[in-house]
């Protein structure tokens, strides 16, 4: 039986992680547009836990785990984290939001300093499907993103 988060939370959230976690927090909020719900510091410069939401989207940002840093006991699955610096650049992963405007948040973001690696094209699916506006960027360490609008629903059927 599947039950329905808890209030004020969505269904489902991605974790991220950076070695300046504080940094790409503020980054986020300027460049993207996620407000800030909760931050919770460790050692200082380190991040344990936030949450950044955008609409009733919610992320998660840490600090990535130092090279050779020993885990706490019971908190060994944090030696894992690690910023797409920390693994040549790779990601696992891409966060894809739907935002009000592609083009505008494209604007936006590029202002803030992120790489653009598909400019916003409008992405066309067939008569059967939907069609999107859409762009992919990178941030500041590397994660990959997607931001998108509805250009057309799909038929009702």
């Amino acid at each position: 039986m599947r039950k329905s988060p808890p209030a004020g939370w969505p269904q489902a959230q991605s974790g991220l992680y950076y070695r300046d976690a504080a940094k790409a927090i503020d980054w986020l909020c300027d460049a993207f547009g996620f407000e800030l719900r909760l931050k919770v510091e460790g050692e200082p410069g380190e991040i344990i836990h936030s949450e950044l939401v955008y609409g009733s989207a919610m992320i998660y940002v840490g600090s990535a785990a130092k090279p050779g840093e020993a885990a706490e006991p019971g908190r060994e699955f944090k030696t894992r984290h690690a910023s797409p610096l920390d693994v040549g650049g790779r990601n696992t992963q891409s966060v894809c939001l739907f935002v009000d405007d592609a083009d505008a948040h494209c604007a936006q973001a590029r202002a803030h300093g992120a790489v653009i690696v598909s400019e916003p094209a409008t992405h066309d699916y067939g008569d059967d499907y939907w069609s999107d506006r859409s762009y992919g960027a990178v941030d500041l360490e590397g994660h990959s993103w997607w931001f998108m609008h509805r250009v057309r629903e799909q038929p009702a059927r």
